[in-house]
């Protein structure tokens, strides 16, 4: 038997329309300039199942966030 907190409820329609507006977090991270290398980051921690093994990903988005940060100063 699952324990309370971990079981998921069925989305309501509402919630499913919700779904299409896009991700505040997607949205924040399109707006640096860093989706792409955001985007490699997320393929390989979906493939690999380990950030550790993403480290050139992890590397390449925090470098592309430090730049836009000076950017911005």
């Amino acid at each position: 038997m699952a324990r309370p907190g971990h079981a998921r409820n069925r989305p309501s329609l509402e919630e499913d329309e919700d779904e299409e507006t896009e991700d505040p977090l997607d949205a924040m991270i399109s707006r640096t300039g860093c989706a792409a290398q955001h985007r490699e980051l997320q393929e390989c921690m979906a493939a690999r199942q380990d950030w550790r093994h993403c480290q050139t990903q992890v590397r390449a988005f925090g470098e592309c966030m430090a730049r836009r940060q000076r950017a911005e100063e």
